[in-house]
C-alpha cells in the first residue's frame, strides 16, 4: 500500500457563537494560497454542519504526513495583516477557559472589523523606517524627569515597575492641574507617569479605565509626559475606521500607551505594564458573554506574560483586597499620605430630622461659593424620580401597567417609569385619594430648590441627560448624579454628599463598598483643604470616608461575606436554562468535582419568563476548583446546545443552558 503524500494544513478558529464550535478545526490549504497563509490572518472557510462559507482566523499551521482523511480547503485568505498575534489567541483562550465561554466571544471584543483602505495604508507604511516611528513615540528627558519625580512620592513604585511586580497603589486624593490649566486626579497623573517610565524603557502600557470621562482625564495626564505620537486611545465611540486604525497601531513592533475602556485589557501590545483604574467600578464588568471583568482579564494576562501589573484608584474593591491579604498583590503607600478633610454633617438640636441639607452643610456651602465651585452629588437623576400618595404614603402606580410614577417637572402630571403613559386622573389604590406627594428629589428638583436658595448664583445640571465634563473656577453650584461629576479647574471649594442614606437602601450586596467608591471620587475632586460633607450618614461606611481609611474596609466586608461563601471570598457562578439542563449540569458538575462542598449549590428555583420553564441555581466554590468546575460547565453548555440542535433536525437551536462565572452580586 503507497503511503500518501504529506500537504500542509491549518487549524481555524470559526467566528461563531455557537458553544460546539468553539475548538480548532484542521483545513487543507491549496498550493495557491500557502505563500499567503500565516498565523493571526482572517481566513473564509466551508462549514459542512451548517452548509456555507464562514469568517475565521489561522490559528497554527503544520503538515500532515498521511493525507488520508478528507479535509476541505481554505475557501479564501481575506487579507496579508496578521490581526489576531499568537499573544491574543493564547490570552482569550486561557480567559474564555477561566469563565467557561467562547474564544470567539472574546475576540469579538477586540479585533475590529475590517477596513480595507486603512487596513492598506497600514501594510503600506510599515515598510517604512521603524526608528523614524520609535524616535517620534519616545518622551523627552525632560518628561521622564518630571515622571521620576511624580513616582518618588511612593517609594519602591519605579522599582516595582522594572521589575514587573503585581501592585496595588491608592491614588493620591486630590486635583492636580496640567494642560491649560486645566485639574485632573492626581492619580491619574501617577498612572500616565508610571506609563511613561515604562515607555522609555521600550515597552507598551494598557491603562484600562471605567468611561470616556476618565479616557479624557488620562488623555490629559499622559498630555504632560508622553508624546501625542504614543498614545493609542481605544474608544467605543470611535467611528470604524477609527476604532480599526487605532487597533491596527496596537500590532506594531513601536511601543504605545494603549488607554480604553474594559475591552482594551486584551489589547495586543507587547506590554510591560497592565493598569486598572478603579477596579470597583461596574463599568469594567463585561455585559457580554462571557462576561469577564476587566480585572480577572488582567491577572489572567499578568500570570501568562509577566509584564507589571497596577491597580490604582481612589478605594480598593474588596476583591483587590482579598489578593492583597493573600500577598498576590503588593501594596505600595505614599510617602506622605493625604486625605481630604471630609465631615460627617447631620441635623442639628432645632432642626427638623431627615433635613436634606443640614445647616453646616448649608452654611459650608454659602462660604465656600465666595471662592470658587460647590459640588452637590445626589442619588438619581429627573426631577422627582418617586411619587406617593399623599394620605397613605403607598407607592403610586400606574393604573395601567403597575409601574412607578414620576414626576418630570414641577407642578406636571405623573408619568409611568414603565410604559410612558401620562396618569390623568390618578386615583390610590389603597385609598382612593387622587393626590401625590414627591417622595424623593433628584438632580433637577434639587438644582431648582438650590437656585431658589442661591438666588444669585450660576447652577449647572449635570447627569446622564445634561453631561458636563469641566467647569471653570467661577463660583457656582454644580448638582450631580454619582459618577457624572465634573472635573473642575483647582478643584471644588467644597463638596456636598447627599441621600446617602437612601444610597445605601439598595438591595446590593455591595452597596456599601459602592457608596464608598462614589463619595471618595467625589471627595478626590475638592480643593486642597476643601471640606467634604457627608450628609446623613453613619456608620463603618461613613467612618471609613471621614478617616480615609478605605483597605480596612474593604478587609471587613471580605470578613463578613467569609461565613456567607459569598464573593470574593468565593467564587460564584449562575446556572440557567431549561429545567431539566439545569439538573443535568449540576448532577454532572458534582461527578465531576467531587470536592464540592455540600452547601456548594444554592437551588435550582424555577424563574419561568413568559410561561416558559426556567430553573435557575447559584454555585459558590473555591478558587482553587475553578478550572475544573469552569470546564464542567462548559462541557454542560456544549451537550445542551448539541440536544437542541438534534431536537430540532438541521435547524439550529439557541443553547437551552446559560452559565456566567464570577457574578459580583449574586441573587436568585
Amino acid at each position: 500500500m503507497t503511503r500518501s503524500a504529506s500537504r500542509p494544513i491549518a487549524r481555524v478558529l470559526i467566528d461563531s457563537p455557537l458553544p460546539q464550535l468553539d475548538r480548532l478545526f484542521d483545513y487543507a490549504v491549496p498550493a495557491e494560497l500557502a505563500h499567503s497563509a500565516r498565523p493571526g490572518v482572517r481566513v473564509r472557510v466551508p462549514l459542512r454542519s451548517v452548509g456555507r462559507v464562514v469568517d475565521g482566523f489561522i490559528v497554527e499551521l503544520g503538515v500532515e504526513e498521511a493525507a488520508e482523511r478528507a479535509l476541505s480547503d481554505i475557501e479564501e485568505i481575506v487579507s496579508d495583516a496578521v490581526v489576531m498575534p499568537g499573544r491574543l489567541y493564547t490570552l482569550a483562550r486561557r480567559v474564555a477557559d477561566r469563565a467557561a465561554g467562547s474564544v470567539s466571544d472574546i475576540l469579538r471584543l477586540v479585533v475590529p472589523k475590517r477596513q480595507v483602505r486603512v487596513e492598506k495604508a497600514w501594510l503600506a507604511q510599515r515598510d517604512a523606517d521603524p526608528a523614524e516611528d520609535a524616535e517620534a513615540a519616545s518622551p523627552s528627558a525632560d518628561a521622564l524627569t518630571r515622571a521620576a519625580e511624580t513616582l518618588g512620592a511612593f517609594p519602591g513604585l519605579a522599582e516595582a515597575l522594572d521589575e514587573r511586580q503585581r501592585i496595588v497603589v491608592d491614588a493620591p486624593a486630590r486635583p492636580e492641574t496640567v494642560a491649560d490649566g486645566q485639574s485632573v486626579s492626581a492619580g491619574m497623573v501617577l498612572l500616565a507617569a508610571a506609563a511613561t517610565s515604562v515607555l522609555a524603557a521600550g515597552r507598551s502600557s494598557v491603562l484600562v479605565v471605567p468611561d470616556y470621562r476618565d479616557q479624557d482625564a488620562l488623555e490629559l495626564a499622559l498630555g504632560e509626559f508622553a508624546p501625542a505620537a504614543a498614545v493609542v486611545r481605544v474608544d467605543a465611540r470611535q467611528s470604524g475606521p477609527e476604532r480599526y486604525r487605532a487597533f491596527l497601531r496596537t500590532l506594531d513592533d513601536t511601543p504605545c500607551i494603549v488607554i480604553g475602556n474594559r475591552s482594551a485589557v486584551y489589547a495586543p501590545v507587547d506590554a510591560g505594564l497592565v493598569a486598572v483604574w478603579d477596579d470597583g467600578d461596574a463599568l469594567l464588568d463585561e455585559p457580554l458573554a462571557p462576561y469577564v471583568h476587566a480585572r480577572d482579564a488582567a491577572l489572567v494576562r499578568q500570570e501568562l506574560f509577566g509584564h507589571a501589573l497596577l491597580f490604582i484608584g481612589h478605594t480598593r474593591s474588596a476583591d483587590t483586597e482579598r489578593l492583597v491579604g493573600l500577598g498576590y498583590l503588593r501594596e505600595i503607600t505614599a510617602h506622605r499620605r493625604y486625605a481630604p478633610r471630609v465631615v460627617l454633617s447631620s441635623t442639628t438640636q432645632g432642626e427638623r430630622p431627615g433635613t436634606r441639607v443640614p445647616s453646616a452643610a448649608f452654611r459650608a456651602a454659602r462660604e465656600a461659593l465666595e471662592h470658587g465651585p460647590v459640588l452637590v452629588q445626589v442619588a438619581r437623576p429627573g426631577y422627582a424620580p418617586v411619587l406617593v400618595c399623599a394620605e397613605c404614603r403607598n407607592a403610586a402606580r400606574c393604573s395601567h401597567c403597575s409601574g412607578p410614577l414620576f414626576a418630570a417637572s414641577r407642578g406636571a402630571a405623573p408619568v409611568c417609569r414603565w410604559c410612558g403613559r401620562t396618569a390623568h386622573g390618578w386615583r390610590c389604590g389603597n385609598c382612593d385619594s387622587d393626590r401625590v406627594r414627591l417622595a424623593s428629589s433628584g438632580s433637577e428638583r434639587t438644582a431648582d430648590d438650590l437656585g431658589r436658595a442661591f438666588a444669585d448664583t450660576r447652577v449647572i445640571l449635570a447627569d446622564g441627560d445634561h453631561p458636563v465634563e469641566r467647569v471653570d473656577s467661577r463660583p457656582a453650584l454644580v448638582v450631580a448624579t454619582r459618577g457624572a461629576e465634573p472635573r473642575a479647574d483647582g478643584g471644588y471649594a467644597a463638596v456636598l454628599l447627599l441621600d446617602g442614606d437612601r444610597m445605601l437602601m439598595a438591595d446590593d450586596l455591595r452597596i456599601a463598598e459602592s457608596c464608598l467608591r462614589w463619595w471618595s471620587n467625589a471627595a478626590a475632586l475638592a480643593a486642597p483643604g476643601a471640606p467634604v460633607h457627608l450628609v446623613g450618614v453613619t456608620g463603618s461606611v461613613a467612618r471609613a470616608l471621614a478617616t480615609w481609611t478605605q483597605p480596612a474596609f474593604a478587609r471587613a466586608e471580605i470578613a463578613e461575606r467569609l461565613p456567607l461563601h459569598m464573593p470574593p471570598a468565593s467564587r460564584v457562578a449562575v446556572i440557567e436554562g431549561d429545567p431539566p439542563a439545569v439538573d443535568e449540569a449540576l448532577r454532572v458538575l458534582h461527578e465531576d468535582v467531587p470536592t464540592l462542598a455540600p452547601d456548594a449549590v444554592v437551588g435550582p428555583v424555577r424563574v419561568d419568563e413568559d410561561d416558559t420553564p426556567r430553573s435557575r441555581a447559584l454555585l459558590r466554590f473555591e478558587y482553587g476548583v475553578g478550572t475544573a468546575v469552569a470546564a464542567s460547565l462548559r462541557a454542560s453548555v456544549v451537550s445542551a446546545a448539541l440536544r437542541g440542535r438534534r431536537g430540532r433536525g438541521r435547524a439550529v437551536r439557541a443553547t437551552t443552558l446559560r452559565v456566567r462565572l464570577d457574578v459580583a452580586d449574586p441573587q436568585l
